[in-house]
């Protein structure tokens, strides 16, 4: 029985253990993926470096805001290591003020959608807005490599 009970433990601790690896691998995913290229299309429209286009940027803006739906839930307890991550451990030590941050990021992406901007001259400030939050958000609880 005592065998029985220790196989289970083991088990679970190995699901447990891929549960978290899944969460790292997608929220990097979805950071790569969904922000990481909608950021990509925006900051050439920013820098000139690609005609700007309301509907590219709108749709680029939903893309990130799409994201903040389910980013949070991507953290959970354990996941703070392994996987190559760049989650800060101070995700974890204030999750509220993590959550604070998404939540803002989300507002600001769905303002930013719901003003479509019509020229560059309207898009440059909603962009800056929606930066300023990925940098702020950066500049806390990520790991910068070297």
């Amino acid at each position: 029985m005592r065998k029985f009970l220790y196989a289970i433990a083991a088990v679970g601790l190995l699901v447990s253990g891929v549960a978290h690896a899944d969460a790292i691998s997608d929220r990097k995913a979805l950071m790569k993926e969904k922000v990481g290229a909608s950021m990509g299309v925006l900051a050439k429209m920013a820098k000139g470096e690609m005609d700007y286009d309301t509907a590219a940027a709108v749709a680029a803006f939903q893309t990130m805001n799409d994201v903040t739906k389910t980013f949070g839930d991507l953290f959970p307890a354990g996941s703070e290591t392994g996987g190559d991550t760049t989650a800060s451990p101070k995700i974890w030590e204030d999750m509220d003020g993590f959550k604070a941050k998404l939540a803002k990021f989300g507002e600001d992406t769905a303002a930013a959608v719901a003003a479509a901007p019509a020229d560059k001259d309207a898009f440059m400030p909603v962009f800056g807005q929606v930066a300023g939050n990925c940098k702020a958000c950066h500049e806390m609880y990520r790991v910068q490599k070297n």
